[in-house]
């Protein structure tokens, strides 16, 4: 993976993240050579690889890549999976089947026993399945772990998180509303938080939801080293007062022992910093993803519990 030139597809493409990933490819010198998405509302395409090959429909994609590889000219060495969360299982294997490493964005997959045969497949393939987790980039969320690390490992760290992102009502319609596609918006907004948290904090000891609805979330995730009250919510409604007088529709917060941890800047370059990792083979893989995929999994499939002492301060 060290060649300075790789050649990539992309399934997605008219995603909102995929700029994201054409953007990383292209800042990497590397070539997206074709692209598949159901809608061909991609003029975005233009700014980044016009010549690329594009698709709308999945078996001529597959086939597609397919006879590259068996041409050996212009045969993909990465696709960059940016479909809805639902079938980034089944691109995964598209792509690992097709003799090309994957690089996924979150969740990896929905539930944490499709993790298993992924790692089967990826075995037996010997290709490699990355996944964004472009928090663990950030230079402020690197910096709060370096400091973590330097105390005491048996001190337990009392946190708030708090992310609250306006979403109008097309979201309800979409693939995002619904939660057997896409996991709901525990997966949707709060997975990359969960899975920096226990990057830094160590696993899920312990998890208790106290609200649940299609627009928030709510509970308190006890890890090795911390107690975390999380509020999650796309209702603008939520939003503090500070966020609305400033016409901001998008509030995030994470406080570390009752001190403020501020991360607002720093987000534009993650994906490129992390496809920068993936080609020099250091890229997150499925154990990376694990925790994250299973905190999220046992949120949405636990009954909600009533405690006070425990709540979100929001939930008051």
């Amino acid at each position: 993976m060290s060649n300075p030139c790789k050649n990539f597809a992309l399934v997605g493409a008219s995603g909102y993240i995929a700029p994201r990933h054409m953007r990383a490819i292209k800042d990497t010198d590397n070539n997206l050579v074709a692209m598949l998405d159901p809608m061909d509302s991609v003029g975005i395409i233009d700014s980044y690889f016009p010549d690329s090959d594009f698709f709308t429909e999945p078996e001529r994609f597959d086939r597609h890549l397919d006879k590259l590889r068996r041409k050996n000219t212009n045969k993909v060495d990465f696709v960059s999976v940016c479909s809805p969360n639902y079938l980034h299982d089944a691109h995964i294997r598209m792509a690992l089947r097709n003799d090309a490493h994957a690089i996924c964005e979150k969740p990896l997959v929905l539930n944490p026993w499709n993790l298993d045969s992924l790692s089967d497949i990826e075995q037996r393939s010997g290709k490699k399945i990355f996944n964004i987790l472009q928090l663990r980039h950030h230079k402020s969320i690197i910096e709060l772990k370096k400091k973590i690390d330097t105390l005491p490992k048996d001190r337990i760290h009392d946190i708030d998180l708090t992310y609250i992102t306006s979403r109008g009502k097309w979201y309800h319609y979409s693939w995002k509303g619904n939660i057997e596609k896409s996991g709901g918006i525990v997966t949707n907004i709060g997975i990359h938080f969960f899975d920096m948290l226990g990057w830094i904090f160590g696993n899920v000891m312990n998890n208790t939801l106290h609200l649940l609805q299609a627009d928030k979330a709510s509970g308190m995730l006890q890890l090795k080293n911390a107690n975390v009250r999380w509020y999650l919510s796309i209702d603008k409604n939520d939003l503090p007062v500070e966020a609305t007088n400033n016409k901001l529709t998008t509030y995030r917060s994470i406080k570390v022992n009752d001190e403020e941890f501020e991360f607002s800047g720093g987000f534009t370059e993650l994906h490129t910093e992390s496809y920068k990792n993936i080609l020099l083979g250091n890229g997150f893989g499925i154990n990376d993803a694990r925790n994250s995929i299973e905190i999220a999994h046992l949120i949405r499939n636990q009954k909600i519990t009533s405690n006070s002492n425990e709540t979100h301060p929001l939930m008051k």
